[in-house]
């Protein structure tokens, strides 16, 4: 079956703060219409540390049902751009560093990465990619021990 993909970014580092949870990249569906959901099929976070003793940055995926704070609301608003196929008019919305965290979030999957530059690019396998529920969608939240700048990514589809 033909698909469309798109894609997220921070389009810029966002800044965290000491142990404090933040969103920092976040895609919703249907923004005008709740007549689908999202496909998570990649997503990819970097950090700019210098330190090597630094202690790791939780990284946690999150289903987000956006219940308060929808990307751009109380967030920088950021472009979803479409990556590949041609199906148009699907309504999401993406946004970046949130000031009050959107809810109601689900983590599906953490995980610990130096911020020392570490890097990770996460595919998803083919059929267990998770997916949103109707005009909901997907967060990345990053809690970090110390202070550091990130960048990251979302890849996605219409599901």
């Amino acid at each position: 079956m033909a698909r469309s993909g798109y894609t997220c970014k921070t389009e810029g580092a966002v800044a965290l703060s000491a142990a404090t949870a933040k969103s920092i990249i976040g895609v919703k569906s249907g923004a005008t219409t709740a007549n689908h959901g999202v496909d998570l099929k990649k997503f990819r976070v970097g950090f700019d540390g210098v330190t090597a003793s630094a202690v790791p940055v939780l990284v946690e995926v999150c289903l987000c049902t956006f219940g308060a704070n929808a990307p751009g609301t109380n967030s920088t608003s950021t472009t979803v751009v479409q990556a590949y196929g041609r199906l148009a008019n699907t309504g999401f919305t993406s946004g970046k560093t949130w000031t009050t965290e959107p809810t109601t979030i689900t983590v599906v999957e953490e995980f610990l990465l130096t911020p020392n530059a570490g890097t990770i690019f996460y595919d998803w396998p083919l059929g267990d990619s998770p997916d949103s529920a109707l005009g909901e969608g997907f967060v990345l939240r990053c809690t970090a021990p110390a202070a550091v700048n990130v960048r990251a990514s979302l890849w996605f589809e219409r599901a």
